[in-house]
């Protein structure tokens, strides 16, 4: 008997399981490096080989044969991994050389470098458990994060030694502080210089930040978690550069801004972004790693705020500076002080920089399709042509093609050569199993980007199903994009008998600066507002196949926190909700994001009520599923608890399921898997929705 979707679903991590990912490509193109699992059910991340001459791929490094025990992570890499949302194990990242002949990796803690013509990998000794191990460009040495210092390998001496050790507990040297990984998109605290003589290393004191407790009160016998954590209007770690040499010099990199946004260090220059507080600026600086001296090169600014985009700053050969920047209603694609896309076509981020060509996507008339275009010095060209989600690498003159549609499960990757030579990377991933059944379109009074998603049994005109609105509806992260995998959960719902209707309201990306900045200073409203004219707008195009006396709505994160707003204020079209790891007062939230959006609380307070959850003890009650993980440190379980005691202290009947020993992620399986049945279970007795079919 084959296994139902829950549990495969959960046993895959959401079919993510035998993807290809995490691409390096020779200089000289001739070998690609990449991670995948073995199979579809295998949460061991492999590092392989694909020599693009001979079509012929490599197990490089299995880390089962590596004896490196039961994977025991030190706190720091548990950390990173919480914040680039990792879900599987073995090794999930790994650098090399410029050349791409070393390859570094930490495993258990414990320090791997690879020879990649051979295979031969060997352990390092460390004096501790190891977290991002970096090879210099050069791949003499390797550099790498213990217990908060930062440690140099002289790889060919076999010597070990400390470039900066901690002053104190609170105080860690190469590692980004929690702010840069989880709002920032910086996931790094220190960059070679390309002469492989120095680094610029981040050097990051928590000491102002608050100390929050985060207990497990499944097991009272443990003591509670300690956690720095920046709530909004509360203080952030202080953040300082500097300069590192193998000689042993320091030179300070200073720099007034309160966030390091990004840091890149190439043949041209050693650059640094900075924002201020408000992040209505964005910074670049030009650093003399002799001296520490910053000259600005360009400052961007807008009165909401400045975006944060990857894979810039960065430079062409001749040292023109590639840059992406809100300009003439659009963000743009600039290649030294000029902007080279039209305002029409919405960079997303640059993926690579090779010689005078620049790799990118964005996203044209359609937000839900993501492509792929280059700037060669003179022209734009696109490099996906079909509908979808793309994303890919270059260098070399060769390209990696990740390609996701529609009409195509999975995701499909081609390695192609300098001669046109499509290459094929295999998916080793598990199939759903799932006929999908959606429909892509526009809806109500301002066209936002909505997918219907029906049974696959169901006949329309043979009556009207309950709703299941499904968003997550905040700013910077879309639902509806044009990708086979965004609605396989969706599927999995409607087949058990609801119409499930996914929109993107005002404050989600790809349809250009303005529709993101309609959310300044209300989070609640505009978003609330945009979901219901969705609905109505959707019900409008299936009249007889949408039940409006029977929607609910589900969400997790700033989803869930929609999902309770929806019920709590808008109780006349919503009636019922599952909010998952809600936020419910944003002024519990970390400063970037809250403040981004809403400003400093203590300036304005009125707009932190306004966006925040509350309770009123008039009105009409709905059924209200709250459900949280106990062990959740980006938002805190605080949030569901605080709610639930209003709800309890406004007569409000709730259900309220804790999750024991379970982060923001959920990757347990048992749990991944029983959460969408006893969600399932609450909706149908919450709605009186059928059965499946």
């Amino acid at each position: 008997m084959s296994e139902s979707f829950p549990r495969l679903s959960a046993r895959t991590r959401r079919f993510t399981l035998g993807v290809p990912r995490g691409f390096t490509i020779s200089p000289d193109g001739a070998r690609v490096l990449f991670l995948r699992t073995q199979s579809g059910l295998d949460p061991v991340t492999c590092l392989w080989e694909l020599d693009t001459e001979t079509h012929v791929e490599r197990l490089v490094v299995d880390p089962r044969k590596l004896d490196a025990g039961e994977e025991d992570l030190p706190p720091e890499e548990r950390a990173r991994r919480e914040r680039s949302r990792e879900q599987a194990g073995g090794v999930v990242a790994y650098s090399t050389d410029r050349q791409a002949r070393l390859a570094a990796f930490a495993l258990s803690g414990g320090l791997y470098i690879t020879e990649l013509a051979d295979g031969v990998t060997r352990r390092i000794e460390t004096a501790g458990p190891v977290v991002d191990p970096r090879l210099s460009p050069d791949g003499r040495t390797l550099a790498y994060v213990t217990r908060g210092a930062l440690h140099v390998h002289d790889l060919a001496a076999g010597r070990d030694r400390v470039l900066a050790s901690p002053e104190s507990p609170t105080v860690t040297y190469g590692l980004a502080e929690f702010i840069a990984a989880e709002e920032l998109d910086r996931m790094r605290g220190y960059w070679w210089a390309p002469t492989s003589d120095r680094l610029l290393v981040e050097r990051a004191d928590e000491e102002p930040v608050h100390t929050w407790y985060i207990a497990d009160p499944a097991n009272p016998s443990r003591a509670a978690a300690e956690q720095r954590y920046p709530a909004a209007g509360t203080p952030n770690a202080r953040v300082e550069l500097f300069v590192l040499g193998l000689d042993g010099s320091r030179v300070a990199v200073p720099f007034e801004d309160e966030y390091l946004s990004a840091a890149g260090w190439d043949s041209h220059a050693l650059s640094i972004v900075t924002m201020p507080r408000d992040q209505k600026a964005a910074r670049l600086f030009s650093v003399d790693p002799l001296t520490g001296a910053s000259t600005l090169v360009r400052e961007d600014t807008d009165p909401a705020w400045v975006d944060v985009f990857g894979g810039v700053p960065a430079h062409l050969d001749d040292g023109s500076l590639v840059w992406v920047a809100q300009a003439d209603g659009g963000n743009r694609l600039f290649v030294g002080d000029r902007p080279v896309t039209p305002p029409t076509l919405h960079v997303r981020n640059v993926l690579d920089v090779d010689h005078d060509s620049v790799l990118f996507r964005a996203s044209g008339g359609d937000p839900s399709e993501i492509q792929l275009w280059t700037y060669d010095g003179h022209s734009l060209l696109p490099v996906s042509t079909r509908s979808g989600v793309f994303s890919g690498r270059m260098s070399g003159g060769v390209g990696v093609l990740s390609e996701q549609t529609l009409d195509n499960e999975g995701v499909s990757t081609t390695v192609v050569r300098r001669d046109g030579t499509a290459v094929p990377i295999p998916s080793l991933a598990e199939r759903p199993g799932l006929d999908l059944r959606v429909s892509l379109g526009r809806s109500g009074r301002r066209e936002l980007s909505t997918a219907v998603v029906l049974p696959s049994w169901y006949e329309s005109g043979s009556g009207p199903l309950p709703v299941l609105m499904d968003p997550y509806g905040g700013p910077h992260a879309q639902r509806v994009l044009s990708r086979h995998g965004s609605y396989l959960e969706a599927q999995w719902f409607a087949e058990q008998g609801f119409a499930v209707v996914i929109a993107d309201g005002r404050g989600t990306p790809g349809r250009g600066p303005a529709f993101e900045r309609a959310v300044r200073d209300d989070l609640a409203g505009p978003i609330l507002d945009d979901q219901v004219d969705a609905l109505h707008g959707v019900a409008e195009q299936y009249a007889a196949d949408l039940d409006l006396s029977r929607v609910a709505i589900r969400g997790w994160s700033f989803g869930g926190y929609l999902a309770a707003l929806a019920v709590l204020r808008r109780p006349d079209v919503f009636h019922a909700a599952v909010a998952g790891a809600p936020v419910t007062d944003w002024r519990l939230y970390d400063t970037a994001y809250s403040e981004r959006y809403l400003g400093h609380p203590d300036e304005q307070p009125d707009v932190y009520d306004r966006s925040s959850l509350s309770v009123e003890t008039e009105g009409e009650e709905r059924p209200l599923l709250l459900i949280h993980g106990l062990a959740d440190d980006n938002v805190v379980a605080a949030h569901t608890l605080r709610l639930s005691s209003a709800l309890l202290a406004a007569g409000r009947r709730h259900s309220v399921l804790p999750l024991s020993g379970v982060t923001h992620m959920t990757p347990q399986e048992v749990v991944a898997e029983n959460m969408l049945l006893f969600q399932v279970d609450f909706l149908r007795r919450s709605l009186g929705a059928g059965t499946s079919k």
